[in-house]
């Protein structure tokens, strides 16, 4: 008898399974979620990518925006050298020789006309040498008829000549003579139908296709100088004598004329123009003289100053290139032991990139989830407790927000934020405000579904009978009831609320460079070249963001059938 007493007080107690079914749902949540291996596969994947991106991006030797870099030799363009086939003019200070005069020597030169006109003033000129002519101004001092019987021209009005000048005149035109000297004068004739014209003549203009390169601003190559430089290159000369200074002369047929003042160089003329690729950089007399020699004996490359230039000929140009020590950004870079994922089009490590990347996108979604919660709850709280009219506003104001297209809003948002340069730690900000503020109307509809059902249950009669305050019953009482369900939504939320961000960074709309995030390390496969030929710039991001939706979703599915009081135990 004793025995069996012993048995059924043995049966009737409750032993350690029992009082746990019992006394702690919470363990008894505990034991069935931890039944379903997709939801323990679903916290593992949570908890690598957890460490993943904050302990990996914590112990990683690289910074999130360390760019690496190389040097290596290559070939810039450092100057370019042309032949000059157009005249250049040097005016006599305080004299004019405008476009218009230029055009009307060109065409003089062409058609052999001894005088041309331009805005009323006769010019003439004269030939110093080869491609080298003094335009001289012409003043009108006489003029007559002129055909093959007879010359008879009379000074113009006004103008008073030397006795026998006449007799001279006409005998120079009636010889076909463009130009004579009376009494240390020069005169020019010109013959316009039957009408001689004879006028003295000032220079005023140099024109020549030789460009000078003076060693500085300082030296002055003005008329006088050109002329005088120029006339002694023709002849042959060693030396020419300019502004009362005595200058040396070295002439090369085919590089052109070094001009030296005591022995030291300060121009070289010739009709080529050395011409640097590099703003703002002067290139030396040194360099333009050793560049051009090269050309002329026909070299592919030369020395100057312990460096090799090469020169690339493309038909009258030839471009010289130098080869420099440059820094180069090590973009798409293969794996290596150095990076285990390469290197992205910056040249920043991606296996970093993507360690920080996953702390952006895991932050966004937790903070965007907690606010939709946060407003869902409290909104969906106070509509289901109360009902009526306040619940009538608060699902209008619900279904206003599900009207409002999000996507084009975020994408104007996002244009504005460019427009304005945000700093991208602030438009973080702002992109998890946003997307909180359009996501909690489906909270609210979820926990106002329940409180609706829980409020008229009988421990609701039991707060009201102890005089509970309507707070206390709506979040000590009410909203945990509902914690099961908007745990499974939230979590369940995560995901989609990691693949929005990403998509958003994707299309630039998010998360900005330098901050990495796992959607805007995607995009820099803009295109077909890219995703081709650097798979390892966007499949180990992919990757992430698979295994972290995954996870987050095997979870909320635990979590459902878990909380489930329908399911087998």
């Amino acid at each position: 008898m004793a025995e069996e007493n012993k048995k059924n007080s043995r049966a009737g107690a409750l032993d350690d399974e029992q009082r746990v079914k019992v006394l702690s749902p919470s363990m008894l949540v505990f034991k069935r979620f931890i039944r379903n291996r997709l939801a323990i596969v679903g916290v593992a994947f949570i908890v690598f990518m957890f460490l993943f991106a904050f302990v990996g991006g914590w112990i990683s030797p690289y910074g999130e925006d360390q760019v690496f870099t190389h040097y290596e030799g290559l070939e810039k363009d450092y100057a370019s050298v042309t032949v000059n086939d157009n005249y250049r003019y040097t005016v006599v200070e305080g004299e004019a020789f405008d476009s218009l005069a230029q055009s009307k020597f060109i065409l003089a030169l062409n058609t052999g006309a001894a005088t041309f006109e331009a805005q009323g003033k006769t010019y003439s000129y004269e030939q110093k040498g080869e491609d080298l002519y003094v335009v001289n101004g012409t003043t009108t001092v006489a003029r007559g008829m002129s055909n093959k019987m007879m010359t008879a021209v009379k000074p113009v009005e006004g103008v008073t000549l030397p006795d026998g000048f006449e007799a001279a005149a006409n005998a120079a035109i009636s010889a076909g003579e463009v130009s004579f000297t009376f009494e240390g004068v020069t005169y020019v004739v010109s013959i316009e139908g039957r009408e001689a014209v004879v006028g003295t003549g000032a220079p005023i203009a140099l024109a020549s296709k030789t460009v000078y390169d003076t060693v500085d601003s300082s030296i002055e190559t003005g008329f006088d100088f050109r002329l005088a430089a120029e006339t002694a290159i023709a002849a042959g000369a060693t030396s020419f004598e300019a502004d009362g200074v005595t200058y040396g002369l070295s002439v090369e047929p085919e590089v052109g004329a070094t001009i030296t003042r005591d022995g030291e160089m300060i121009a070289l003329a010739s009709n080529t123009v050395v011409s640097s690729y590099i703003a703002g950089q002067v290139l030396t007399l040194e360099f333009k003289d050793a560049a051009k020699e090269a050309i002329a004996n026909d070299l592919t490359e030369f020395e100057f100053n312990d460096a090799t230039y090469v020169i690339y000929r493309n038909n009258t140009i030839w471009d010289i290139r130098s080869e420099t020590q440059t820094q180069v950004v090590n973009a798409y870079e293969a794996p290596s032991f150095t990076h285990w994922l390469g290197t992205d089009g910056n040249g920043m490590d991606l296996l970093t990139r993507i360690m920080y990347g996953g702390r952006v996108s895991l932050v966004i979604g937790f903070i965007v989830v907690f606010i939709a919660a946060f407003l869902g709850v409290i909104l969906g709280g106070v509509a289901g407790y109360f009902g009526k009219w306040v619940d009538s506003v608060i699902m209008r104001i619900v279904d206003i927000f599900n009207c409002i297209p999000s996507t084009p809003l975020i994408i104007i948002l996002g244009s504005i934020m460019d427009a304005e340069r945000v700093d991208p730690q602030i438009r973080m900000l702002y992109l998890m405000l946003i997307l909180g503020f359009l996501s909690w109307p489906g909270v609210a509809r979820l926990v106002r579904g329940q409180i609706l059902s829980l409020r008229e249950q009988e421990f609701m009669t039991a707060t009201e009978a102890c005089g509970l305050t309507v707070s206390h019953r709506i979040f000590r009482h009410l909203v945990p009831n509902v914690m099961p369900q908007l745990i499974v939504t939230c979590t369940m939320s995560l995901g989609s609320t990691i693949i929005t961000e990403s998509t958003l960074s994707f299309l630039g709309l998010g998360v900005k460079y330098p901050f990495a995030s796992w959607g805007n390390i995607i995009s820099a496969v803009s295109t077909v070249h890219v995703m081709t030929n650097y798979w390892f710039v966007w499949i180990p991001a992919g990757l992430c963001i698979l295994i972290t939706v995954l996870g987050f979703n095997f979870v909320g599915d635990g979590l459902r059938d878990a909380f489930d009081p329908k399911m087998k135990r």
